[in-house]
């Protein structure tokens, strides 16, 4: 076998290369071994940077553990973890993250990580319908659910009231948008809308603010998750804002969890909440208003028709049905990003199949694909059709290895050897079931 390996090597350097997703391989001792070019781009370093070095020496865990050391303490995956964290650079980062164990005769020799960048390292807003060339309004937010109905009459009632604004939600909700949509309902109109991206511990943020607001005669300010300031700096937050309160300017801020919690770990200042309290909007996460997947799919294939002249149309009912059973931990941003990978390959086809996701996705909804059968589905009854015999021992096969897969959380020897067969074989029965 190991001729074969050898020949290989090249192709799997080049795969972890030109892979759409950020990966970053570590040993047992916590140390970078692998950093391809996308995790580079995502977080900013380059493999020098890491190379030899501990994950703990690079990045500050703040709200989180690191999910490479959590899988290399206790030798499970980790799959759909929402992370935040800053690098040594204090840039802020937000990745959903699938984290594995690796290992090598039963024994943890490290743990490799994919992840998906759901905020972008870039300090510029992030705005999907932005980039059709139009300006965000409330017409132009999918809001179908009850839930987003009633963000939106908020965020009217918010712009018409013109007092500051304070949105509460997960990462990639959309509550960007809805502040330039409320920028966007102003009247009189602000001349402006500039976003603040809050770190740690930059206060060249504050500058800019201070800058914006004596610059400018009327502008609507947002600034995006004050709590990740450092107190000192919300203090000085609060000190300019109150000292603006009185012009025309606008002031919008978020936050990415409930505000009492953040006052209570000592994230957020209970002063500069007040300030912003007098309206809060919570703004839900994707999988509690799943009402707006199909209406934003819609909206979205529709613009990359207009854009691009594709014949694209719609989700094959399969991809449909899964699309509306996945979490969604990383909202509508993460649905907006796995759209764009998937019509940047569209040619003359007219739906989005099954086949055409990505592969870091069809690893996430495997699970979900494999549960359309549960055990009832193989009892047989006068009242359901018969299926041919080849076929119903083939379907019984896959939902029992899936099974027996599920109980060892993938591992091949351990399920292997509940089922009293070798390594080889059940490999090949899965390959077999992937075909």
């Amino acid at each position: 076998m190991k001729p074969i390996d050898n020949d290989l090597t090249p192709f799997y350097r080049h795969a972890t290369e030109h892979a759409s997703v950020g990966i970053h391989a570590v040993n047992a001792q916590g140390q970078t071994i692998i950093y391809n070019d996308k995790m580079k781009e995502i977080e900013g370093l380059n493999l020098k940077d890491v190379i030899d070095r501990s994950i703990l020496e690079l990045f500050q865990f703040e709200q989180e553990e690191s999910t490479l050391l959590q899988v290399l303490q206790t030798g499970e995956k980790v799959l759909n973890v929402k992370q935040t964290y800053w690098n040594h650079n204090g840039q802020e980062i937000t990745t959903i993250n699938d984290t594995f164990p690796v290992f090598e005769n039963d024994a943890l020799i490290g743990a490799i990580e994919f992840a998906r960048d759901i905020t972008t390292l870039e300090k510029l807003v992030y705005q999907p319908l932005r980039r059709y060339g139009e300006p965000i309004t409330f017409s132009s937010i999918t809001a179908v659910s009850a839930p987003m109905k009633a963000v939106i009459q908020t965020a009217e009632k918010a712009a018409i009231a013109r007092l500051p604004v304070l949105l509460i939600g997960e990462s990639g909700t959309g509550k960007d948008l809805i502040a330039e949509g409320i920028h966007h309902n102003l009247d009189p109109v602000n001349q402006h809308f500039i976003t603040i991206f809050c770190q740690r511990s930059d206060s060249a943020i504050l500058e800019k603010l201070y800058e914006s607001t004596n610059s400018l005669q009327n502008c609507t300010i947002f600034c995006e998750r004050i709590e990740f300031l450092s107190l000192t700096l919300q203090e000085k937050l609060l000190q300019l804002l109150e000292e603006n309160h009185m012009k025309n300017h606008m002031f919008i801020a978020s936050i990415g969890g409930d505000p009492i919690d953040l006052i209570a770990s000592g994230q957020l200042l209970k002063e500069l909440y007040y300030f912003f309290a007098s309206v809060t909007i919570n703004v839900p996460p994707l999988h509690s208003r799943r009402e707006d997947i199909k209406p934003f799919i819609e909206n979205f294939l529709k613009r990359h028709r207009q854009r691009f002249g594709s014949n694209i149309q719609a989700l094959s009912s399969e991809v449909n049905e899964l699309f509306h059973l996945y979490d969604w931990p990383g909202n509508l941003k993460e649905l907006e990003i796995l759209l764009e990978e998937i019509v940047s390959m569209v040619t003359t086809e007219e739906l989005i199949t099954f086949e055409m996701l990505p592969l870091h996705f069809k690893w996430k909804v495997q699970a979900l694909r494999d549960s359309s059968h549960d055990a009832s589905y193989f009892v047989v009854q006068n009242t359901k059709e018969l299926l041919p015999l080849d076929e119903y021992l083939r379907e019984a096969e896959e939902y029992y290895l899936q099974k027996a897969l599920n109980m060892y959380e993938g591992n091949i020897t351990k399920t292997a050897n509940a089922l009293g067969m070798s390594r080889q074989n059940l490999q090949y029965r899965i390959r077999k079931m992937k075909k």
